[in-house]
């Protein structure tokens, strides 16, 4: 639920809630007060309607004692005997609510009587008939002492009928008061726990995220952005914030290893400056050796000084960029030729390669540091049988390359130490003039871009059995991907 529809709900619910409870004590109340005003009205209509009788007689009496008197006194015996019609109706309109209907039919009847005295009077009076006047006008004023008597009696009679109902009046005023105390309370209590939560379910995510946005300020960018089981704006903003958080790791780790790379480079530039003492001095004066030698008809001297003079020219090329594994392999016979000068018959060295595999680009100088460790660590102290050999081999879905020598091996902890890539077991493999076994393989980790080097390398060695490094290259890798670095010349 969003936030938006939180408020437009819980908001104008509780509106309705205190509305409600107004609306009901406000009604409890016109009930009340209909109650009171009913019996009050009937009350005042007894009053008014012996007011109103005694007022009728005063003009009337006046009249019989001056028959010529002023019309005056005329219209207002008139104008109260229609203010009594009126009174009688409006009691006759109540006769059906009231308590006490047959008393108050009797009192009807006794103030049709009195307008009934009242209008013989005045006629006796204007025939100038005085003395039946004045009987009929004994007659309503006994008449209206009646009325009088009755009219307090029916006071007397509806207070005391209405008397329980008083007192359930007041017992329901009682009630209602308690009830809307505790309605307030109620209400009040409510009120706040529902703005408290919608405030919470607003404020408390959002102080979540300005922390964890502290905190990676900060530089903690472990930190772990709060998830919401909420589906509202704050949830899908925090989700944002995770995505953007791993995302910024992913960048970050993504630099590192362009940095790691760059480093890489830049030793390997300057290794390669430190050994480039005039590469073209050096070059020339290899050709004139080798054309020398040849002169003198040291045919096999030529032959290797113009391998010595390939091997260097290989090893000091543009090396950031990647290089096919049949490149490789020239260059690892021209190693070879200088190799078997050394050792002669010593060492056999075996080549197996398919040729559909030797166009797979690799990092440069890959398999020739191999050769070089199986050499210096594996044969090198062997006084016959020695033999290296090395297999290209294009299987489905990637070429695998083994360098395998039947030398002196080496013991689990350094082969473990090696694929784990540590310094320690580098330091004890790294006495040779090319580069390292730990950094081939940390270059062919970051060519391919793998985490570990589980996919790609595998050492099978044990001491005294020689040993088999196996590198496993995925077939397909396109050459874009390829600022190989190449450092730590042993």
């Amino acid at each position: 639920m969003t936030i938006r529809r939180k408020l437009l709900l819980f908001i104008p619910l509780l509106v309705l809630l205190a509305n409600s409870v107004t609306f009901f004590l406000f009604q409890s109340s016109a009930v009340v007060q209909q109650s009171y005003d009913v019996m009050m009205s009937r009350i005042l209509l007894y009053q008014q309607a012996a007011q109103t009788a005694e007022d009728q007689l005063k003009p009337l009496y006046g009249f019989l004692l001056n028959p010529s008197a002023d019309e005056a006194a005329v219209r207002e015996r008139a104008q109260a005997q229609t203010k009594l019609e009126e009174l009688r109706s409006r009691l006759v309109e109540q006769q059906g609510q009231s308590p006490l209907a047959s008393e108050l039919t009797g009192y009807l009847h006794m103030l049709d009587t009195l307008m009934e005295q009242s209008q013989s009077a005045f006629t006796a009076a204007r025939n100038q008939a005085a003395g039946d006047a004045l009987l009929r006008y004994e007659e309503a004023e006994r008449t209206t002492g009646f009325i009088r008597e009755e009219g307090q009696r029916l006071v007397t009679l509806e207070l005391k009928s209405y008397e329980p109902v008083f007192k359930q009046i007041q017992a329901e005023h009682t009630r209602l008061n308690r009830l809307g105390a505790a309605v307030f309370v109620v209400d009040t209590l409510m009120g706040v726990a529902l703005a408290y939560w919608i405030s919470r379910s607003i404020t408390r995510p959002v102080s979540r995220l300005v922390d964890t946005a502290r905190r990676i300020a900060k530089g903690d960018l472990q930190v772990v952005p709060p998830a919401l089981g909420s589906k509202d704006e704050l949830a899908i903003l925090s989700d944002a914030f995770r995505h953007m958080l791993t995302d910024l790791l992913a960048l970050i780790e993504k630099d590192k290893q362009s940095l790691e790379k760059d480093r890489l480079v830049k030793e390997l530039e300057l290794q390669a400056l430190q050994s480039q003492i005039n590469p073209h001095f050096l070059f020339n004066t290899l050709n004139v050796l080798s054309k020398l030698a040849l002169i003198e008809g040291a045919e096999r001297t030529s032959d290797l000084i113009i391998s010595m003079s390939n091997l260097l020219r290989y090893n000091l090329r543009k090396l950031d960029q990647p290089v096919t594994l049949g490149d490789e392999l020239k260059h690892v016979q021209e190693y070879f030729t200088i190799q078997q000068a050394r050792f002669r018959d010593r060492v056999r060295f075996e080549v197996h390669a398919d040729e559909q595999a030797l166009k797979v680009p690799v990092p440069a100088l890959t398999i020739q540091p191999l050769i070089e460790n199986a050499f210096l660590h594996g044969i090198e102290g062997m006084e016959e049988g020695a033999r290296i050999r090395l297999d290209i081999r294009r299987t489905s879905g990637e070429v695998t390359v083994s360098v395998a020598d039947n030398g002196q091996g080496m013991t689990e902890e350094t082969r473990m130490a090696l694929l784990r890539l540590e310094p320690a077991a580098e330091a004890q493999a790294r006495q040779s003039t090319g580069l390292g076994t730990r950094n081939v393989f940390k270059r062919l980790q970051l060519f391919y871009e793998r985490p570990g080097l589980e996919s790609l390398v595998a050492i099978d060695s044990q001491p005294g059995r020689g040993t088999t490094v196996t590198i496993r290259l995925p077939d397909g890798k396109e050459e874009e991907a390829a600022d190989v670095p190449i450092i730590n010349r042993g």
